[in-house]
């Protein structure tokens, strides 16, 4: 198995016991959890209040991350027309210093982000933070609801598959594979981030999510 310099995971609905040992088949010693609300309703042994403890008891440290990477953003400037702007959120200066600061933390730990959805590609941790940190060298992998891992490099082969079927057609504009692939990116985007209603000069969040 190739070595990464960090993992995710998406903690659905697997039970406390399960999700621990995840993370202790993988060495993960510290969770970065980029949740901007940290609350599982369904699932209260996710909510940060009960995980932080039960994660001490079990030597893995809890690292809360979600006000720099949480993928509901409270500036209204950070949506288009309604929909978390990944890009916009990873050009603030606040997301670069929190990148800067998790890879100083895996550098420390072997750390784990954390978000609520089970696919990477249903996610911010990994359309938005994972790819940020694969661009700056850092090797990402995304533990499965079943336990394997999947490379950061597979889940955007996986990516640009689902694109292409959702297209229909070739963009005739977009020609290379980097150009496809932050197409590729921003399609998705699109598709599964955060959607706000406007309220007065901010952005309400319609549900407790990412």
């Amino acid at each position: 198995m190739p070595a990464f310099d960090l993992f995710t995971i998406g903690h659905s609905k697997i039970p406390a016991e399960r999700f621990v040992e995840m993370l202790h088949a993988n060495g993960v010693n510290a969770i970065a959890d980029v949740r901007s609300t940290p609350v599982s309703r369904f699932c209260p042994w996710f909510s940060a209040k009960n995980l932080a403890p039960f994660l001490a008891r079990e030597n893995i440290a809890y690292l809360p991350y979600g006000d720099v990477f949480g993928g509901r953003p409270r500036e209204a400037a950070l949506y288009r027309d309604g929909v978390a702007d990944f890009e916009a959120m990873a050009r603030q200066p606040e997301f670069a210093a929190g990148v800067e600061r998790l890879r100083a933390d895996a550098a420390r730990c072997r750390v784990c982000l954390m978000c609520a959805e089970r696919d990477p590609l249903d996610c911010h941790r990994c359309l938005l933070v994972a790819r940020a940190l694969a661009e700056r060298g850092s090797s990402i992998g995304h533990i499965l609801f079943d336990g394997s891992i999947e490379p950061q490099e597979a889940t955007e082969q996986r990516l640009l598959a689902l694109d292409a079927e959702g297209k229909g057609a070739p963009d005739l504009f977009v020609t290379g594979q980097a150009e496809r692939l932050a197409a590729a990116y921003r399609r998705r985007a699109q598709a599964v981030a955060y959607r706000a209603k406007a309220v007065g000069n901010g952005a309400t969040p319609r549900k407790a999510k990412r």
